[in-house]
């Protein structure tokens, strides 16, 4: 056989080459997708073909290209599963899902405090001089026997009793409960 003359024969072979190489891509995208990310899936086809190009590109037919490049898109795949799981990309969360805290107190909890405060300040102010002075020392961080010392009492057991009824006194002032009665 002879030279084929330029023209409609050339152009056969290329066409239908690359409309081999067409549905070659579409099937390693499809089974690579299933898989994997659709852009990850792109990538991996593209890279796929680049590889039959370069080393096998005296294969011509469909059935002979189909398996070697599922074969390869199957090493291509384990290969990128590896890399993204050693960057710590495979179980990487997306900035936009990330819920970050604005480290600002919760408005609830800040009126409940405030409403707290202003309870039992009204409350303290409303007890005896004693309970008062007792609540003063125990808030500068004093101890009982500092407490006893400095109001003058002669047992650490009237301290222990002054500071149970002072309590006992506040917590009936401030409704029976540290909670706001509903």
């Amino acid at each position: 056989m002879g030279p084929l003359p330029s023209g409609s024969a050339e152009k056969a072979p290329a066409s239908s080459r690359d409309e081999i190489l067409e549905k070659l891509r579409e099937r390693i995208v499809g089974f690579a997708a299933s898989r994997l990310q659709r852009d990850a899936a792109e990538d991996l086809a593209q890279e796929v073909l680049i590889l039959l190009h370069q080393k096998y590109g005296h294969l011509e037919r469909l059935e002979d290209l189909l398996p070697l490049s599922l074969q390869i898109v199957r090493f291509k795949m384990m290969a990128f599963r590896r890399k993204t799981q050693r960057r710590g990309e495979y179980t990487q969360i997306p900035v936009d899902e990330i819920q970050i805290p604005d480290g600002a107190a919760d408005p609830l909890a800040v009126a409940e405090q405030r409403e707290m405060r202003e309870r039992l300040i009204a409350a303290v102010s409303k007890m005896g001089e004693r309970c008062r002075k007792l609540f003063a020392l125990k808030l500068e961080g004093k101890s009982y026997t500092e407490i006893q010392a400095i109001l003058g009492v002669g047992s650490i057991n009237t301290v222990y009793t002054w500071d149970f009824r002072c309590r006992k006194h506040l917590m009936e002032l401030m409704g029976g409960s540290w909670e706001a009665s509903k």
